[in-house]
């Protein structure tokens, strides 16, 4: 599983590539952007062909060591409140890989990010605290919902699943 790194992150990160990095997994690689949300870390990923995002709020120091681990668990725990079956999320866990992360960023896909980020942001709105949201239904929210990729108009998570299910 490859994560393309803002700058922002790219400075808390413990590792990253400053060369770019291929690909290996046949689900694609993941853009990751480190945002503020009532005065805390947090992390939006959104994958770069289905525009499917994932947040994770509140992260300190010691979890953008793990940040690997966090997402696919994130990830997975998106998939399976789809429905999907649990030798499905075994087969997708299976075809991430070891985490890489790089810094090449691509500005379409930061773009619809920031798109997705102000539509967070109202979502978060009637939250109490940040830390107490359902991550699930945060990326329900976000990828129920159309988004344009370089003019084509999709929906999010039925392109991740279409992905999915092609494993």
């Amino acid at each position: 599983m490859l994560l393309h790194c803002t700058r922002k992150l790219a400075a808390k990160m413990p590792a990253i590539s400053s060369a770019p990095l291929v690909e290996k997994s046949p689900l694609g690689s993941w853009h990751a952007n480190l945002v503020q949300v009532k005065h805390r870390q947090c992390v939006l990923f959104c994958h770069d062909l289905t525009r499917y995002m994932l947040f994770v709020p509140g992260l300190k120091k010691p979890h953008f060591e793990d940040l690997g681990r966090i997402f696919r668990d994130v990830f997975l725990m998106s998939l399976v409140s789809h429905g999907l079956t649990d030798a499905k999320i075994m087969r997708v866990s299976l075809a991430l890989g070891p985490p890489a992360f790089d810094g090449n960023t691509n500005r379409s896909v930061l773009g619809a990010m920031n798109i997705a980020m102000q539509d967070l942001e109202g979502y978060l709105v009637t939250c109490q605290d940040l830390l107490e949201i359902d991550l699930a239904g945060a990326a329900l929210y976000l990828n129920e919902r159309p988004t344009s990729v370089q003019g084509n108009w999709i929906w999010p998570t039925q392109e991740m699943l279409d992905r999915v299910a092609a494993l």
